[in-house]
């Protein structure tokens, strides 16, 4: 996979989703080429993993997005995800999943948040606010993922270079 820097000379949104779709890039990088037994691997003290990283990537893009952003439903498996009784269910639950589902899940949910958002200025406020009842506007939920995404990405940099020795990107 390849990822593309983004460029200084954007206009503002152009640099906000430039800047999503390199992290995204690089979280995708980081588990490329591995097995089930290499996505679950745990990098100690840490119960991380590169599962867990991915579908909990994809289940914040959707959380924020597609639910509060786009006030739309949560597809699956968040539908029907028992989070009231494990609030880290995506973390537990990845483990089960084969690779290919979870890059699948990720790319599908990286995309309903680019198709929702995509005619949307900036400055307009989510209709539905989160958990606490804050409301935010599309550039600070998109520096947010920005935010969520690249801290992953490092963990996964993390993660990758204990289960192969793979470094750099």
């Amino acid at each position: 996979m390849d990822r593309t820097r983004p460029r200084r000379d954007r206009d503002e949104r152009t640099t906000i989703t430039e800047m999503l779709e390199f992290y995204r890039a690089t979280m995708l990088i980081k588990c490329e080429g591995l097995d089930h037994a290499q996505l679950n691997q745990p990098f100690p003290p840490t119960t991380m993993t590169l599962a867990g990283l991915l579908k909990h990537s994809a289940m914040v893009e959707d959380m924020w997005i597609t639910r509060r952003f786009a006030g739309s439903p949560l597809p699956e498996p968040w539908a029907s995800a028992p989070i009231d009784e494990d609030e880290d269910w995506e973390w537990h639950s990845a483990s089960s999943d084969s690779p290919e589902y979870l890059r699948e899940l990720y790319a599908a949910a990286t995309a309903r948040t680019d198709a929702a958002i995509r005619d949307i200025p900036l400055d307009t406020v989510a209709p539905t606010p989160d958990h606490f009842g804050n409301e935010w506007n599309l550039r600070w939920v998109l520096l947010h993922l920005i935010e969520e995404t690249a801290r992953h990405s490092g963990h996964a940099d993390l993660i990758r270079e204990s289960i192969d020795g793979s470094v750099g990107v």
